[in-house]
């Protein structure tokens, strides 16, 4: 699928996502004329094959593809939701405190079940108990595939049964980046809400709105976020919008130097799911969004790595370069602890990164340095 048949298999997907969470059948003429093979391999990229099948569906059009991914998201969605129920009858019967984040909150804001695709679990929970927690899932059948490495550890269960559980918002790593915003939720427990039912929190819809924008300002500043992130922002306003004390969300979100980021990507997801059309100002935003897909790509990535040096032209691509080759030191002690501790090792550092470069990252640094080359 060349580019203009790509734009062309969005435009496509977006009306019938359109279609699928305002309840409106789609246009038989319409349908008729579209790719389905090419929309099915663009809302794969995106993660919203559920929605869109539920769309062609209620146009009278079956396709395997769309069928079996409808089918195959449903019942993850219900794996995931037997799972997490068990762990949080768990978490209760133990004391612990947790909040479900993200996708096990917005799915049930879709129009139908299922609609909303998940990939896993993240849920937050008392830091104090990461041993409990841990003990818990390897007495379930989970395989540990991190633990205490990073802000969050993650369990994996086959098929499908998959869990983030996290103990902060934000990665350490993110203070360097984002300050504002890892620091706004360091003690973030002071800002939720008890349920009225066991040791679960949640937020308030408007502090589960700030940070719903924080989290996708974090992957659209680093290789990007996809279509996904912006219906989640419709499906929510739909549901909220009416109810939400903006001003206290505008003010917050000031807070985190991200009031714009959040009025530019609300506006475009209100345009483009609303069946509005987009402005100039929305297409800029709308592009970099449509070749991102999911979860961001290598090419925003450093992109906007050389983007954020200051500089332009050949003096951005040097010290873009120069950090590469030479991290500052509080990258040392998030990335290469072990140098960080030892310092008398870091002689030693540009070694071990260059036989990293040609045993488990040589395909990255070639993407890297065509990246690189072609940055104007």
């Amino acid at each position: 699928m060349n580019k203009e048949q790509y734009l062309e298999s969005v435009k496509d997907m977006i009306y019938l996502i359109y279609c699928a969470v305002n309840n409106n059948k789609p246009q038989s003429d319409k349908v008729q004329n579209m790719n389905i093979e090419n929309i099915y391999e663009t809302a794969e990229h995106h993660m919203l094959t559920a929605v869109t099948a539920a769309a062609l569906e209620s146009a009278g059009v079956k396709e395997d593809n769309f069928t079996q991914a409808k089918g195959k998201a449903y019942r993850k969605n219900a794996m995931l939701d037997i799972e997490r129920n068990l762990l949080f009858k768990y978490l209760d019967d133990k004391g612990i405190w947790y909040m479900p984040l993200k996708g096990a909150v917005m799915k049930d804001y879709y129009p139908t079940y299922g609609m909303r695709q998940m990939s896993d679990n993240d849920i937050l929970f008392d830091p104090e108990y990461r041993a409990a927690v841990k003990e818990y899932f390897e007495s379930h059948g989970y395989e540990v595939r991190e633990y205490e490495q990073e802000y969050q550890d993650i369990y994996l269960k086959a098929p499908v049964s998959n869990f983030e559980m996290h103990v902060g918002l934000f990665h350490p790593r993110h203070a360097l980046k984002y300050p504002e915003i890892y620091n706004y939720y360091q003690n973030v427990k002071e800002r939720l809400i008890k349920s009225k039912n066991g040791c679960e929190y949640h937020f308030s819809n408007e502090d589960f709105y700030i940070y719903m924008t924080a989290h996708e300002y974090k992957h659209y500043s680093a290789g990007g976020t996809g279509l996904r992130s912006l219906l989640d922002i419709y499906i929510f306003m739909k549901k909220f919008g009416d109810t939400l004390d903006m001003e206290y969300i505008k003010g917050e979100l000031k807070k985190l130097g991200i009031e714009e980021f959040e009025l530019q990507s609300r506006n475009l997801a209100m345009n483009l799911f609303g069946s509005n059309k987009l402005t100039d100002k929305d297409y800029s935003m709308f592009e970099y969004i449509v070749f991102s897909g999911t979860y961001g790509n290598r090419k925003n990535i450093i992109t906007n790595k050389i983007k954020r040096t200051g500089s332009k032209g050949i003096a951005a691509k040097t010290k873009y370069l120069w950090g590469r080759l030479f991290p500052p030191i509080e990258t040392l002690k998030i990335s290469y602890p072990v140098f960080y501790k030892y310092k008398i090792l870091l002689v030693f550092l540009p070694f071990y990164r260059f036989t990293k470069i040609f045993t488990v990252s040589k395909s990255k640094v070639k993407n890297e340095l065509k990246v690189l080359s072609k940055y104007k």
